[in-house]
This record gives C-alpha cells, sequence and structure tokens, in this order.
C-alpha cells in the first residue's frame, strides 16, 4: 500500500511524507524548496512532488493520502468547550457550534484540487482525514518501535480544536485518556509569552528556551495566566491566548496576548538583547511550562508509565528539549522517544504512519531522519559553474581528512552531504560545523555566519561510544530532541557546546544511519582528542535549512563562510 501524507491545514509548516509497504520512502518540508521558511499559507506540492519522485511511484498509484485535519462532530465536547470559552468574542462561539468544521470543508478542498495538480487519480485514490493530534501521536508512537505499552503525550498550539493529548498505545492502537481544547493550550501559553518576548509565535519558541538559562525562574511568578484546575489547567484569557477585541495591537499587529498582560509585565522586549527583566520572564515560563507539564504526566499518564517507562512525545512542545531533559529523569521513565520533526511538519508523517498502521503495515522504528533529497557531482557541479569565478571548487577522494584539518584548525565550514533531514534540526547532512574546543568559534559562526543573537547556544554531535562518558547516560539521542548535563570533566574541553546552565542538545551520531559524519567526528578526535563537533544548521538567520547545491552556494556567498564542502568537493570563494 502506498500512502501519501501532506500536512499544511493550520497555515504554515507544509510537508509531505510517502510510506511504501510500510517503509519511509521520502519525507521533506515545503519551506525547503520554495525557500519561504515555514511556507505559510501554502500547500505541499513541491515536497509531494519531490516524495513521488524519490519513490519512483506515479500519482495515479497512490493508495491513499492521509491528510492531519478531520472534521469534529458536534457531540464532542471539544466544540462546546471552544463556545463557552471563548464567550467573549460571540462570532467564534457560535460559529464552532454551527459552523465548526468550516475550516476543515475548506483544507480538504485544497487537498483535492492540489491532488488533481500533482496527477493523483481520486477515482482510484482515496482521501483520508486523521485528526491533527491523533497524527501527531501517530508520529511518535508507530514509529517509537516500541512494543510493549507506550504512553504518548502530545502538546501543541491547536489543532481543529485539541491542544493538548494524553493516551496510550498496545498493539498498534492508539487510545485517548485525556484532551484539553483550545483557548486551554500549554504550548499556546508559551508562544503567546514568546511573542511578547519580541520572537515570533511558532518559530521562536526555542529562542526563549535558549534565552532561559541567563535568567532566575523564581523572579517572576508567571502562574496566574496558567493557573491549575482539578482537571489540569486552564488559560487566563485575559492575559493570553486571546482574541478579537481583547488582543494586544501594535502598529496594526495583534498579538495573542492582551493589553493586561503589558500593564502587569511591562512593555515587549525589543531587538536582540538578552537582558532583565525579559531574561527572567523566559526563565519563568520556561520553568512553569516544565511544571504544568510534569505535573499533567504524572496524572494522567503516571500509571501507564509505572508499568513499562516507555514514552512517545510529538507536538511543537516536544521540541521544548529542556522538558525533555525533566521527563528523561523521572525515575519511571525508561525511555523517551521525540519524533523528530514533532511540529506541524511531522504531522504529515503521522497521518501517513497511522494509515499505515491501520492496514497493519506499520514502518519500523524511525532511526534516522534522512529522508529528503540527495544530490550527486553533476548537480553540484552545475551550481557550481553558475557562479563562474566567484568560487574554486576541488575534488578530493579524501574530503573527510581535509575537513576535519580545517575543522581542527579553528575554521567553521559548511558541511553538505547525502539526503536532507526531515525536521528541524540540522543532523549532520546540512550543516555548519566548529571544533567545540576552539575558543570563540560560536561567537564567529553567530556573528560572521548565522547572524543571530549572540547568546543562542550551539549543539554537539557526538560519537555514540564516547556519548555515555560525555552526558553520563546511555539514553538514546539520535535527533538533537533532548538536553543533557553534561558531565563536569568535559566541558572544558567541549566548552563552545555548553550552554550557560551546563547542558547540551546532543545528537548520538551512529555509524549505519551516518557512515560519513561517523568518519568525519572520528578524523576529528584523532586531531583534537574529542569525538564531538559543534552543528548547526546550515542557513542564514530567517531562512529556511538548505536544500540543493544552489541554496548552499548562495548561503555561502551571503556570509563570512570560507569554506563549503559539497559532498567530495571542497568549495572556497574566488577573486570576484
Amino acid at each position: 500500500m502506498i500512502v501519501l501524507g501532506l500536512s499544511g491545514a493550520l497555515g504554515h509548516d507544509a510537508s509531505a511524507a510517502l510510506i511504501a509497504d510500510g517503509e519511509i520512502i521520502a519525507a521533506a518540508e515545503e519551506e525547503r524548496f520554495i525557500r519561504d521558511k515555514h511556507a505559510k499559507g501554502k500547500m505541499p506540492i513541491e515536497a509531494a512532488q519531490y516524495c513521488l519522485t524519490a519513490a519512483g511511484i506515479n500519482p495515479a498509484d497512490v493508495d491513499v493520502v492521509a491528510f492531519p485535519y478531520a472534521s469534529i462532530p458536534l457531540s464532542s465536547p471539544a466544540r462546546w468547550h471552544y463556545a463557552k470559552r471563548y464567550w467573549y468574542a460571540p462570532d467564534r462561539a457560535l460559529d464552532a457550534i454551527f459552523n465548526g468544521n468550516r475550516r476543515y470543508r475548506r483544507n480538504r478542498d485544497r487537498v483535492l484540487t492540489m491532488g488533481k495538480e500533482l496527477g493523483i487519480d481520486w477515482e482510484r485514490t482515496k482521501f483520508r482525514a486523521v485528526e491533527h493530534h491523533i497524527a501527531h501521536a501517530s508520529s511518535a508512537y508507530h514509529l517509537s518501535g516500541f512494543k510493549e505499552r507506550t504512553a504518548i503525550l502530545g502538546v501543541d498550539g491547536k489543532g481543529e480544536y485539541t491542544t493538548t493529548f494524553f493516551g496510550y498505545g498496545e498493539n498498534g492502537q492508539i487510545h485517548r485518556i485525556k484532551e484539553f481544547y483550545d483557548p486551554d493550550s500549554l504550548a499556546g501559553v508559551y508562544g503567546a509569552i514568546t511573542e511578547y518576548l519580541g520572537f515570533e509565535m511558532l518559530d521562536g519558541e526555542y529562542k526563549v528556551m535558549g534565552m532561559a538559562p541567563y535568567g532566575d525562574p523564581n523572579r517572576y511568578d508567571l502562574s496566574r495566566i496558567l493557573p491549575e484546575t482539578a482537571d489540569g489547567f486552564k488559560a487566563d484569557t485575559r492575559l493570553v491566548n486571546t482574541v478579537g477585541l481583547r488582543r494586544y495591537k501594535e502598529n496594526g499587529t495583534g498579538f495573542y496576548f492582551s493589553p493586561k498582560l503589558i500593564e502587569w509585565l511591562g512593555p515587549r522586549r525589543v531587538g536582540d538583547s538578552a537582558e532583565e527583566p525579559w531574561i527572567h520572564y523566559a526563565a519563568a515560563i520556561q520553568k512553569l511550562f516544565e511544571e504544568r507539564c510534569l505535573m499533567l504526566l504524572e496524572k494522567y499518564l503516571g500509571e501507564t508509565l509505572r508499568q513499562t517507562g516507555l514514552l512517545a512525545f510529538a507536538g511543537g512542545g516536544a521540541l521544548n528539549v529542556k522538558l525533555n531533559q525533566c521527563i528523561v529523569a523521572l525515575p519511571h521513565v525508561k525511555e523517551l522517544f521525540v519524533q523528530p520533526a514533532s511540529g506541524d511538519s511531522g504531522t504529515a508523517l503521522g497521518a501517513a504512519s497511522f494509515v499505515a498502521a491501520e492496514a497493519g503495515q506499520c514502518p519500523p522504528r524511525m532511526r534516522h531522519a534522512y529522508l529528503g533529497p540527495a544530490y550527486g557531482d553533476e548537480q553540484i557541479l552545475e551550481a557550481v559553474k553558475s557562479l563562474g569565478r566567484r568560487v574554486t571548487a576541488k575534488r578530493d577522494d579524501d574530503i573527510v581528512t581535509i575537513t576535519a584539518d580545517l575543522l581542527a584548525a579553528g575554521h567553521p565550514v559548511a558541511w553538505f552531504q547525502g539526503r536532507m533531514e526531515f525536521g528541524p534540526r540540522a543532523l549532520g547532512n546540512r550543516s555548519i560545523l566548529g571544533c567545540p574546543s576552539a575558543s570563540n568559534i560560536a561567537d564567529r559562526i553567530n556573528e560572521q555566519i548565522k547572524f543571530r543573537e549572540r547568546w543562542r547556544p550551539f549543539c554537539p554531535s557526538v560519537l555514540d561510544r564516547v556519548a555515555p562518558s560525555i552526558i553520563g547516560t546511555d539514553h538514546p539521542a539520535p535527533f538533537m530532541t533532548i538536553t543533557f548535563d553534561v558531565v563536569p570533566e568535559w566541558k572544558p574541553r567541549i566548552p563552545e557546546v555548553v550552554h550557560e546552565d551546563g547542558t547540551a542538545r546532543v545528537q548520538i551520531v551512529e555509524k549505519d544511519t551516518n557512515p560519513r559524519y561517523y568518519a568525519l567526528l572520528e578524523a576529528l578526535e584523532v586531531r583534537t582528542g574529542n569525538a564531538v563537533v559543534l552543528n548547526t544548521s546550515l542557513n542564514r538567520r530567517g531562512e529556511p535549512m538548505v536544500c540543493s547545491p544552489t541554496d548552499a552556494l548562495n548561503m555561502f556567498m551571503g556570509c563570512d563562510l570560507e569554506y563549503l564542502v559539497l559532498g567530495d568537493w571542497l568549495v572556497t570563494k574566488g577573486s570576484e
């Protein structure tokens, strides 16, 4: 059975994924192809075309198109909860009751139209709508490889109406335990404070997380925005998660919080600095988010976790790596699997995996995220030649050794290899690399290449055989989705990848999933004594991660990078 998953219903992070006979063949975000971060308002036509081409599949042969957005019946408590909580915006409240599936119908029609453009035969191909949070749940549970009863956690801004999901998986089936509905959203509240702190919601949450260690979480108590209730929590919509006339507006732009929040906390942060009081607000919202998530985890999933210790986690909130560190530290958690594409881009894969699992064709554990396009010598040379004498390219069969020498000498290197990663993390195929013991390498990359805030941390890629000695645990971490405390004796050895709070968001590299990257780490170990490399995504601020050699060269020419490795080619800048 061939299943094509498509996402984009919520107006951002459109993507496509293809599963054939229980195997994930390809997955990619639309933003990478159209060079528009988050692909807002777009459908994933370029990503879908890539997936079909990569699989060698005629669009007319697709059996099911799975879409992570479904109709919600009036009998569901979700629509009634939404109407009750948004009483102050009666147009929205009444719409939820009387026309609550309007967005679903519009999105279904967009998928049907897009399918015709692709060449999908709707006489033969079935359209299958999967609830948004079930798609998130499937992307984690069905791809975790866990065979025993598994706790499932979903923390997201919102789908159709659901914001937070607690359930369990057993024998391939997903069971609901508890759901929370809009506007009661843990991730939504975090996103509202993200906007208040001067970042873009659905993009800047990780910046808040990076800022938090510089502040004191106890300086300000933000718990009134997310008070506890008998069944869990409730967002205070007088302050956050607001709509309509309650929203704070600035220069014609409405925000997800109210003027009352400004009256309470003071003006919004602007600029790139990490200063008081905003660093303390960042620390406080991070602490509150962790506390509420952990409380709910115990309340609804504690019993399941004490049975097997297995937890599968997805949704935008699953990209909060500090929360994930707290979860791993729980005594009754044996293993946490976080879907590497936990945000809404991953729902294309989740919807497809849900349909495949229903048919008895559940894919095996997702051990890597290298599911995007790859490019060969011919395409690399064509891109290089288009720049004429502005660049020089030299091919070398021992490019790993050359790159290791450059890194050990203290140079940042752009590293473009193999298939592009699916999800927001660069995992060694579309990366900017640096030697983590080279003094000030992080500042150089921030200021001269990435053009981003100076306080943002960088992450290490680490060989599997040395990882336990660095992070003090053998917990799996292939996707940079969990932070760990760095063992004291390692901190001075790799200072450029240890954050302010002594943690690092580690990627553990295994030889069979990325042999060339593994070989590079081994070569760097020979030169520096550390099988660790600083790894950040190959892009500039505000841009998507690069996809093609042309994208990589454009990025290379627009910053102060001196070395770009494209496959077996070392590219440097020419005289023109």
